[in-house]
């Protein structure tokens, strides 16, 4: 009998998580956009060189340096993510991913009818199975007649916003890699440290740069959410250009290409031009300071959540208020979604979603919905020197409070509100 493959209740998104930052468009990508609009060439599928340059410089200015002839680009990470674990484990090997890890990565592999295994990661190294665990993991699925083949890891995590240290990432890539298995590193937020002089980030391409496939959504941190683009680097190795060859032949075979004026776009925001940098700074400080704040209330009100390193989430374990949330009907973490949605007005997706165990009361926040509701509003966020003394981020925020001093407060009585 095999082990059991976790599957998702309720309805998952099938894609990568959007950026959740609710703000406008960077006007300069804007005219770019525009100006490539009337463009009627269809872009080469794996993208064209201008692209690939860009995607090379970006990665070499963060010390993964490479050529365009190992790079690939596609209509977001999905699409690659699913070429490349075609390519990997289409032939009857088994994927490997965290627990929790983004809810979008292991739907892909199901597509393709592969099994998927999560791995349990330490405390406050989200996006990074725990090597013991992992050869274990690796050795039980063996045992039961399985391949393991790939594993998928991020170093800085979605859904629970920290950085994996690089001592622990050193470890887990060795063991993986002594096992044999290829690894692929989503790096969609590694752009987003919320304290980047005090965070060291190391890719697992800097420790096994020939057994190591990085992908980058450009949606995270680069682009909008509406402008679907993401760039794969493959090692310089002979079986790295195999595997960069096969993912065009599937890339090919589902069609999948950057429309044209995304490509550009694209193109322009890796290269990294001070107005994309300076917003992209911008950005990154005013979801780290609403998500420290967001921390702060989340941790007086009982619950338990590790400080946010990067990206634009909160993973929040509401464990210790189990008793006052079972008084209210939730036993779950479905049943947590559905009331923490209702009463935040703003989504709270449960940690079932992913991967983690429906009945641990786990759930994912975002800090893009605490911004404002308006352009207007999240505009003002984005350039105030104080954001968290608006008016609408301190009712966002004092909202969330409410409701977790509610439960707190309950648990603390001993009996339910009324």
């Amino acid at each position: 009998m095999r082990l059991t493959d976790p599957e998702g209740h309720g309805p998952v998104r099938y894609g990568p998580p959007l950026p959740d930052d609710g703000l406008p468009v960077l006007p300069d990508l804007t005219a770019v956009l525009a100006a490539a609009a009337g463009r009627a060439d269809a872009q080469p599928i794996g993208g064209a060189p201008a692209l690939l340059e860009a995607a090379c410089g970006y990665w070499t200015r963060r010390g993964l340096p490479c050529v365009p002839d190992h790079v690939a680009a596609g209509p977001g990470a999905p699409a690659l993510l699913l070429a490349v674990t075609a390519a990997l484990a289409g032939d009857g090997a088994d994927v490997l991913v965290p627990r929790p890890c983004a809810a979008w990565w292991a739907p892909y592999a199901r597509l393709l009818g592969r099994p998927v295994f999560h791995v349990p990661t330490p405390a406050g190294s989200g996006g990074v199975p725990d090597p013991y665990a992992l050869l274990e993991t690796i050795r039980r699925v063996r045992v039961e007649g399985g391949d393991p083949r790939l594993l998928v890891l991020s170093v800085a995590d979605d859904p629970t916003a920290t950085v994996a240290p690089p001592e622990l990432l050193h470890e887990t890539v060795e063991a993986a890699t002594a096992e044999g298995l290829h690894l692929v590193s989503d790096e969609t937020w590694r752009d987003t440290l919320h304290a980047p002089h005090e965070t060291v980030l190391l890719s697992p391409a800097e420790m096994r740069p020939d057994r190591v496939t990085v992908v980058t959504d450009l949606a995270g941190a680069l682009l909008p959410p509406a402008w679907p683009a993401a760039v794969a680097r493959f090692p310089a190795t002979e079986p790295g250009q195999h595997l960069h060859a096969r993912v065009l032949d599937i890339l090919t075979a589902l069609g999948a290409r950057i429309a044209a004026p995304v490509a550009v776009a694209a193109g322009y925001a890796l290269d990294e031009p001070p107005p994309v940098a300076e917003r992209r700074t911008a950005t990154v400080r005013l979801h780290a300071r609403v998500a420290a704040a967001a921390h702060a209330a989340i941790v007086a009100a009982g619950a338990l959540t590790r400080p946010p390193q990067a990206g634009r989430h909160l993973y929040v374990d509401l464990g210790p208020l189990r008793e006052p949330l079972t008084a209210r009907g939730v036993g779950d973490a479905q049943e947590l979604e559905d009331f923490l949605t209702a009463r935040l007005g703003m989504p709270a997706s449960g940690g079932h979603r992913f991967g983690d165990d429906l009945g641990a009361l786990r759930v994912r926040l975002a800090t893009g919905p605490l911004l404002g509701s308006t352009d207007e509003e999240r505009t003002e966020s984005l350039t105030s020197p104080a954001p968290l003394e608006l008016p609408h981020v301190q009712r966002s925020l004092i909202s969330l409070k409410s409701v977790l001093d509610d439960l707190r407060d309950d648990a603390q009585r001993g009996e339910p509100l009324r």
